[in-house]
């Protein structure tokens, strides 16, 4: 099964000039812990998590409404095409350690998969298992860049 036919083709985005405080609003608004960044024009810059937010901002101090994103988000995201099958996104989580991937066409941001999409409308549910199991067993630590 491909990618296009699991993602979810509705995303919200930030812009690296956005605020960590706007951030904050839209991952309450959605509920949810990450959201892409974005530029203007849609090319995938990074990612911000409530948990950047958390660690990078207001443990530091840093007011929430001055932080822009391009100070505080990961950098170096992957992603995955439309055109990719499940079994290659499941490969890339599990060695990455992500629950999100990006869907990307031409460097720009096309879509959103997650575990959920995949374990709600596919059919891989042993994958899923093996995947959540690489996910959570800590490998390593990311740093920000």
């Amino acid at each position: 099964m491909l990618v296009s036919k699991l993602m979810n083709s509705n995303v919200v985005f930030l812009t690296p000039d956005d605020t960590a405080s706007r951030a904050a609003k839209l991952l309450m608004r959605h509920d949810i812990g990450s959201l892409p960044v974005c530029s203007k024009d849609g090319h995938l810059r990074g990612f911000i998590t409530d948990r950047d937010i958390a660690l990078r901002c207001a443990a530091l101090d840093n007011p929430p409404e001055e932080t822009k994103l391009r100070e505080i988000m990961t950098r170096g995201i992957v992603s995955i095409s439309p055109e990719d099958d499940i079994q290659t996104a499941l490969r890339l989580m599990s060695k990455e350690q992500i629950h999100r991937l990006p869907v990307t066409q031409n460097s720009r941001i096309v879509g959103m998969l997650s575990l959920s999409d995949i374990l709600l409308r596919g059919n891989c549910k042993s994958e899923i298992s093996r995947t959540l199991t690489e996910i959570v067993i800590p490998r390593k630590r990311y740093k920000h860049r």
